[in-house]
This record gives structure tokens, sequence and C-alpha cells, in this order.
């Protein structure tokens, strides 16, 4: 079965041009993905050393007494080294979750 971190595995391993690497936050990809209450971003980022490093942010809007909005955020740093086992560990829950609802 395929899942939408099959995608990811794309971003992960584009090409970095060295002349992009030069913006403020160093930046490289960004998606975005819209999911009922929750936005998640993948963004993938750069260090000064030029290594490409991940983050996941949940982001959800949540209101206090008086109806104002403000966005709750957590944020996960996911670097080179654990890209494999990262994949890894999601392919083998989600195949999980999979195998126990056909039962």
């Amino acid at each position: 079965m395929a899942y939408k971190f099959d995608n990811l595995l794309f971003f992960l391993f584009i090409y970095v041009n060295p002349n992009d690497m030069g913006n403020d936050q160093n930046e490289i990809y960004s998606k975005v993905v819209r999911a009922g209450k929750r936005t998640y971003f993948f963004d993938i980022k750069a260090t000064k050393g030029n290594d490409l490093y991940l983050t996941l942010t949940e982001s959800k809007k949540t209101y206090n007494e008086d109806g104002e909005g403000s966005y709750q955020k957590h944020k996960i740093f996911l670097y080179k080294e654990d890209f494999e086992k990262f994949k890894d560990g999601l392919d083998d829950v989600l195949n999980k979750i999979e195998e126990l609802k056909n039962q």
C-alpha cells in the first residue's frame, strides 16, 4: 500500500542548488498539507554546512474564552542520519494500522 509518506522521500532527495542556499532561513522546499482542523508543514532546510534536514510542523488553530484565535504548533526536527530509521518506523506503524483495520 502506498502512503503519503512515500512522497516525502522525493522531497528529501531533491537536488540542492548551492546558489539557492543564501536565503535567511535556508529553506529549500516547503509542502503544506491541510487536514481538517490541522495543517502540516513539511519543510526542507539546510544547515550552514549545506546538510539537509526536515522540519515537520503541526499547526492547529485554537480559541480562548473571548473567541480570540491563536495557533498551537508542534515541531519535529529530522536530521539526515535519521531519515531512513524514521521512514522505516513510520512504514511499520502504518502497515500495522492497516493490518489491524483488516482484522
